[in-house]
C-alpha cells in the first residue's frame, strides 16, 4: 500500500499532538508564517534587483556604440 500526501500529513499531525503536545503546534504554525514571509520579501527582492540590474545593463546598450558602428566611423573619419 502506497501512502498518499495527505495520509502522511494526518500521521505527522498526530505525531505532533501525541509527542509534541498541543502547545507546541501553534509555535510551529507561526514560525514557519514567518519564514514563509521571509521567503517571499527575499523572491521579491531578488526580482526587483534583477529587474533594475536588467535595466541597467539596457541602458549601458544605448550609451555605448558597438565596436561595429565604432570601427565604422572610424574607417569614415579616415576615408
Amino acid at each position: 500500500m502506497a501512502w498518499g500526501p495527505w495520509q502522511i500529513l494526518v500521521v505527522a499531525i498526530l505525531i505532533l499532538v501525541l509527542f509534541g503536545g498541543a502547545k507546541k503546534i501553534p509555535e510551529l504554525a507561526r514560525s514557519l508564517g514567518k519564514a514563509k514571509g521571509e521567503f517571499k520579501k527575499g523572491t521579491e527582492e531578488g526580482e526587483r534587483i534583477a529587474r533594475s540590474k536588467d535595466d541597467d545593463d539596457d541602458d549601458d546598450e544605448e550609451e555605448k556604440p558597438s565596436k561595429k558602428k565604432r570601427a565604422s566611423k572610424n574607417e569614415d573619419d579616415e576615408g
